[in-house]
């Protein structure tokens, strides 16, 4: 997904009437008029707080109109982060040769997308040269357009990097050479890279 569901979280509850309106509800406010008075809101602020809540699926109301708290929905991104650090867990343990560049794949790399770069630097250079052979051919030139289109398609899934980023870590790494607007995966690429993880 575009956006992680964590920062759409915080970015929900970042604001003090949707707070208040959320934890009325929580705390067995029934009806918009019942949050109003608990959380100490305007009757528009509390109907705008909950309407925001209810688009982000926190709040729901039932069949007779109560409203209630979407503790479903909690559960499921506390199980998608979990399961989150269990994978980040794992590829930061140590590993060997093939099954430790599958590990990192698997954990940075899903459906040809980038979720996000390693932090440790081995791990980074090793999604880094991933990334450069699955998408330039050694020896031919790109303009930097062309450049820019393939390593966005890259960057869809992240908000943790851009195009632009990439496109300067792949240059700085050599897995990309620049000369006046031309980009070139040189040849020698896959013998540097397998020195990476050795």
């Amino acid at each position: 997904m575009a956006t992680d569901a964590t920062e759409q979280l915080v970015r929900l509850f970042a604001e003090e009437r949707r707070v208040r309106a959320f934890a009325a509800v929580a705390l067995g406010a029934g009806s918009a008029e019942q949050v109003a008075r608990a959380a100490g809101l305007s009757p528009k602020e509390t109907a705008v707080a909950l309407r925001r809540l209810r688009e982000q699926g926190v709040v729901t109301a039932g069949d007779g109109g109560e409203l209630g708290v979407a503790y479903g929905l909690f559960k499921e991104h506390a199980r998608a982060a979990a399961q989150r650090a269990k994978d980040s867990e794992a590829a930061e343990r140590p590993a060997s040769g093939s099954d430790r560049t599958g590990l990192v794949l698997r954990t940075f790399v899903r459906d040809g997308r980038l979720v996000r770069l390693p932090a440790q630097w081995t791990r980074k250079k090793l999604v880094l040269r991933h990334i450069a052979e699955q998408t330039f051919e050694p020896g031919v030139e790109y303009p930097e357009r062309a450049v820019n289109d393939k390593l966005r398609a890259w960057c869809q899934d992240s908000d943790d990097i851009d195009h632009v980023t990439l496109r300067r870590h792949l240059v700085d790494l050599h897995h990309l050479h620049r000369s006046e607007g031309i980009y070139r995966r040189p040849v020698d690429t896959a013998q540097a890279g397998a020195a990476d993880i050795a």
